[in-house]
């Protein structure tokens, strides 16, 4: 669906802070080693569709109520619980981040939009110049140059539907943890006295130590692979649609190559397609060395189980390398195998450890993902993003993330659940991905060709 950015108007209040509901504890809290990654150290943002209260039954809050009024007062309420979140991320003199709780509150932005959610097609139609209009655009640091942890907005439409974008530093938490977060703002929002889940922070349970022997990053600048479209200005980040049928016929052709009648995951199987349509679309030099980065949660593996409620991040990388031309031109099954085997590497309580220790050990080259060499590939499906965050509107029927800089993150591409307003989308996924957008056309391509298990 094509649209006319110049109909498309936002009016927006004054920003707002949200406090807790009741007085919470003045402290200084350190997080953990894995959230003190450097790697770790941006902000993200979340876009949560919701359609008018027409849509639904009577039995759940009234549609007389204002969207922005109810979250209002379910954050107040959540942040006596996360009350972390309230206050500033601040750096110390040794050089790591530190939560200063204050509850001084959470920036809160309403607006309005001259549009219905319908002729944006729900944010469903694979426009993310459009959709990053309703992203979160205010100051993220204070005069001092501490950062707000959380960051909320309400957009609301003149359908009644409205969209709430959350903005959060991934090093306070990972997905797991901003679902948690907004699993507990809902159950309040719903007339719950508190959160089926409290949140716990005990972050010393992910502290490293410096070891002799750190885990790095397997790929050095000399032998990287370049591409002759980066560097670039000019990016596109566009979500392609995988249909159900297109996984199984993948699952079924690689289940008969391998002999293995387990299969292997749809997790397993996009990354390694993700992997090498985004080295053909770059045109990645053939000799060079390229890494696949799985982004792994780790949390239940850990030997040590952390409480329920922990709300840190708890995830690590697995890493594959290969050369281009065995990544584009050996058979993909191998690929995908070489995928599995990081992971389940990944999984082992003596390897997360020991990524933990890798982390709090200084680099002596810092990560980079400029030569477009290292793709890395992240899974929001079993966030419970769409299915568990009810504020009493339903749950949403789209979730998607949103680049907060066109040109950042150009390596990260995420595997997310399709819209619940796609009937034939059931089973299916969508593919997020940034590149330059003289490379994209190509890898559109490869995407339709995955539906016919030509390239396996």
């Amino acid at each position: 669906m094509a649209y006319n950015n110049a109909t498309l108007s936002l009016e927006n209040e004054e920003v707002i802070f949200i406090k807790p509901s009741k007085a919470t504890p003045t402290t200084i809290l350190s997080p953990s080693t894995i959230d003190n990654d450097p790697e770790n150290d941006f902000f993200t943002q979340s876009l949560h569709v919701y359609r008018s209260p027409n849509h639904i039954s009577q039995n759940t809050i009234t549609p007389k109520l204002e969207p922005a009024k109810v979250m209002k007062e379910a954050l107040s309420k959540a942040l006596f619980y996360y009350y972390p979140l309230a206050g500033k991320l601040v750096r110390h003199a040794d050089g790591k981040l530190r939560m200063k709780c204050t509850s001084e509150g959470v920036p809160f932005l309403e607006a309005t939009c001259n549009r219905s959610l319908s002729s944006l097609d729900y944010l469903d139609a694979n426009d993310i110049e459009i959709a990053k209009h309703f992203g979160i655009n205010l100051p993220l640091q204070d005069e001092s140059g501490n950062r707000y942890p959380l960051v909320f907005k309400v957009t609301k439409f003149i359908c009644g539907g409205f969209i709430l974008a959350v903005g959060v530093y991934h090093c306070v938490c990972d997905g797991t943890g901003v679902s948690q977060f907004l699993r507990a703002v809902a159950e309040l929002a719903s007339g719950k006295t508190e959160p089926s889940v409290k949140p716990v922070w005990e972050r010393e349970r992910l502290m490293g130590t410096i070891t002799t022997n750190p885990l790095h990053n397997p790929i050095h600048s000399a032998y990287a692979a370049v591409s002759p479209f980066l560097p670039a200005t000019d990016f596109s980040h566009e979500c392609s649609k995988v249909h159900s049928e297109s996984i199984a016929r993948a699952k079924m052709s690689l289940m008969k190559q391998s002999g293995n009648n387990k299969g292997f995951t749809t997790f397993e199987i996009l990354s390694a397609y993700i992997w090498r349509a985004r080295a053909r679309a770059l045109k990645l030099s053939y000799d060079g060395k390229t890494v696949l980065n799985t982004i792994v949660g780790v949390g239940p593996q850990l030997l040590d189980p952390l409480p329920n409620g922990y709300y840190g991040n708890t995830i690590v990388d697995a890493y594959v390398m290969i050369t281009v031309r065995e990544l584009i031109e050996g058979p993909f099954l191998e690929v995908v195998k070489l995928v599995r085997e990081s992971i389940k590497a990944a999984l082992n309580n003596d390897y997360i450890r020991h990524s933990i220790d890798s982390i709090e050990t200084p680099k002596a080259v810092k990560y980079s993902c400029e030569s477009g060499a290292i793709t890395m590939v992240t899974d929001w499906r079993h966030l419970g993003l769409l299915e568990k965050v009810n504020f009493g509107w339903k749950e949403p029927v789209n979730t998607m993330p949103v680049p907060c800089d066109m040109s950042a993150s150009i390596g990260l591409c995420s595997i997310l659940a399709p819209s619940n307003l796609d009937p034939s989308m059931k089973g299916g996924v969508r593919v997020y991905v940034p590149l330059p957008s003289a490379a994209m056309p190509t890898f559109k391509e490869e995407i339709k060709v995955l539906s016919t298990c030509l390239g396996f």
